[in-house]
């Protein structure tokens, strides 16, 4: 645990000090274990080695999609109707 953190605690420092120092900690934690993994991850999906990416070299393939057609309501279920005002 981070001795600062044990300190504010201790000093009785305002909750949101405390809640806001406990979330920077688990960042750099979080932050230290993707750092980690990276380069494992980069090299199992790019065979060993990153791609050069650069912007004229990306062809655009987005494709759209077509809207799905609406959603029925199943037999078993019966929509409410709105009484007339």
């Amino acid at each position: 645990m981070d001795n600062d953190l044990i300190d504010m605690i201790a000093a009785d420092n305002a909750q949101s000090d405390v809640h806001d120092k406990i979330k920077e900690i688990l960042y750099a934690k979080s932050q230290e274990n993707i750092n980690a993994v990276t380069p494992s991850v980069t090299a199992g999906m790019f065979g060993g080695e990153v791609p050069d990416l650069a912007p004229s070299s990306v062809e655009d393939t987005t494709e759209v999609e077509a809207p799905a057609a609406e959603a029925e309501t199943p037999d078993d279920e019966v929509e409410e109707e709105q009484p007339e005002a």
